[in-house]
């Protein structure tokens, strides 16, 4: 299918069906949100993360007494999506399982990303229906990359993270390999609610926090510009960009659930922080982006 954009009176959303990302997120004017991809950064965007969320161990995990490989995010990001009811301003696009998943995950399932646009804000919604006769264990999450600064002449460290109501967050702890150490420790913000950005915070990798709130802004402390990311019924968020890079952008992410434990090759059905979806069941979780 290739691209599809979306338009309404005040966004423009260009979204690829390969993996469902979104390319481009623009005003009308034509001031560009999204991350444009460099190779000597990141050449993503915003990938869809699916059915796990980060690194397995040896690229591995376990279920039913088998032993699955499956890279770092799953494979959602590398599938060619169905368009389903195409509208000027939404959008739904159609994972179904298929002898490459199953290769990787041997689970029945049918994933929607339904992308809609509301005034100045993308909404995008995660639908996940179990087709087959077992549980589905999976994770999901978004790993949308922002233009960080958005204006010529400013500089990366203009701008502040304003989490919403304020907050004590605590960091998951990670291994130097990015892999789960079960060491949490408090995450301090100024104020209480913000966290101004420096590009030394992602030297040891992402910085993935709980216990925050769901809502966060991205903002310029010098132009009126920036992105509020809304996630109610996403526990976990991970902030990232290219470790030891000045790198322009910053990865804002909602995550279902967290990566592998170091040296551990997970067991899908009992590792407690997947969703365990029932046969016949469908899971939906909505979280968006409001632009300004």
């Amino acid at each position: 299918m290739g691209y599809t954009t979306l338009e309404n009176s005040r966004l423009r959303l260009t979204v690829d069906s390969l993996g469902a990302q979104m390319m481009s997120l623009q005003t009308l004017d034509g001031r560009e949100y999204l991350w444009q991809g460099d190779p000597r950064y990141w050449c993503d965007r915003a990938p869809v993360l699916f059915p796990f969320v980060g690194r397995l161990t040896g690229n591995s995990y376990r279920y039913g007494g088998q032993v699955y490989s499956m890279g770092i995010h799953g494979f959602a990001a590398h599938q060619d999506f169905s368009c389903l009811c195409p509208e000027p301003n939404r959008l739904v696009l159609q994972l179904t399982d298929n002898g490459e998943t199953r290769e990787q995950y041997p689970f029945a399932f049918s994933l929607n990303i339904i992308y809609e646009l509301i005034d100045n804000r993308v909404q995008v919604t995660y639908q996940v229906e179990n087709s087959g006769t077992g549980m589905l264990p999976f994770g999901i999450g978004g790993h949308p990359g922002f233009r960080v600064p958005l204006e010529e002449g400013e500089q990366f460290d203009d701008y502040i993270l304003e989490f919403t109501g304020g907050c004590q967050p605590d960091r998951v702890g990670f291994t130097p390999q990015v892999f789960l150490s079960g060491q949490a420790q408090p995450y301090p913000l100024k104020e209480g609610k913000y966290l101004p950005l420096r590009h030394d915070l992602f030297d040891e990798d992402a910085v993935i926090l709980k216990n925050m709130s769901r809502e966060v802004t991205l903002r310029s402390q010098v132009s009126p510009h920036g992105v509020q990311v809304s996630y109610p019924d996403m526990p976990y968020l991970g902030l990232w960009h290219m470790p030891n890079t000045d790198a322009p952008y910053l990865c804002i992410e909602p995550w279902s659930s967290l990566p592998a434990r170091q040296d551990v090759v997970e067991d899908f059905a009992c590792k407690s922080d997947l969703i365990q979806l029932g046969p016949g069941k469908t899971y939906v979780n909505t979280w968006s982006i409001t632009i300004f």
